[in-house]
């Protein structure tokens, strides 16, 4: 659904590139996640892809078209959610989605997407009375409010409370089991690990690591299990691996001591931190 194969993007008077020979595949019905810090790429690699962007080099392609051979009809198989809200202030969120939608053929029932997000009660309110939160959320749904088979995420959690940023995300994963295809930027690590498939971490505009969450924090984990007793305040560490011949385990096992055990895989703001040297 989604193709780049040596992707190059520099801005304008730029002195370098900001994406430097990036290549990935999305799959139908995979959320592909971005990730990186600030600068590394993320954004302007989606601006290309939906096409705000032009004058890249190698390939991008939707559903196994180049972006340069697609038209506006483009625009009826994706969906964008920017990373900053952007709406008619002094219209209502029901008229925002209502003239969102009069652009397209096709469209979902702007009171059903209110209601997803908990704007219901509001949907005749104008935005501009909004919280930055409640403007996310309108900015989300609106995204797919045209039902796209491609969905753009620009950090769609930012400046959500927990509790919304659950909503989103329940939201997302609904849509993927709706055979969406989904790719999204994050500085979350915790978002990506819970939504994606597969992540690609950048730096620089490259590409340092891409495979599955799960592959990720195997590979950059510790094949180690701690455990914790009611008996001390220090770990027992055991080798993973060794387990079943550990007697010293197995009696603690019996014990009954055990207070909390872990294995200790690597987290994806560790893997994060060794592919992008960045905090």
């Amino acid at each position: 659904m989604i193709h780049t194969k040596d992707l190059y993007f520099k801005y304008p008077g730029a002195a370098q590139n900001t994406v430097n020979g990036i290549s990935f595949d999305v799959g139908a019905g995979e959320i592909f996640g971005l990730l990186g810090p600030s600068g590394s790429g993320k954004s302007t690699t989606q601006k290309v892809l939906f096409k705000l962007l032009s004058g890249y080099q190698g390939s991008a392609q939707i559903k196994g078209k180049e972006i340069t051979d697609w038209g506006k009809e483009l625009y009826s198989q994706i969906g964008v959610g920017f990373e900053l809200p952007n709406h008619y202030l002094k219209l209502t969120a029901l008229e925002n989605l209502a003239f969102f939608q009069s652009f397209y053929d096709e469209g979902l029932d702007p009171m059903e997407l209110l209601k997803m997000v908990g704007l219901e009660k509001d949907a005749d309110k104008k935005v501009g009375e909004f919280s930055k939160g409640m403007k996310m959320r309108l900015n989300f749904v609106r995204s797919f409010a045209h039902n796209p088979e491609i969905l753009f995420l620009d950090e769609p959690t930012s400046g959500l409370d927990p509790s919304n940023s659950r909503i989103l995300k329940d939201i997302i994963l609904d849509l993927k089991n709706q055979g969406k295809t989904i790719l999204i930027t994050t500085h979350h690590m915790e978002d990506a690990e819970e939504l994606c498939d597969q992540v690609a971490f950048l730096s620089e505009g490259e590409i340092k690591k891409l495979d599955s969450p799960e592959n990720l924090k195997l590979e950059y984990g510790k094949r180690t299990l701690e455990v914790r007793t009611y008996g001390s305040n220090e770990p027992v560490i055991f080798d993973l691996d060794q387990l079943k011949d550990d007697k010293s385990f197995l009696e603690l096992v019996q014990s009954g001591e055990i207070k909390t055990i872990h294995s200790k895989e690597a987290n994806l703001n560790d893997i994060f931190i060794a592919t992008t040297a960045k905090k």
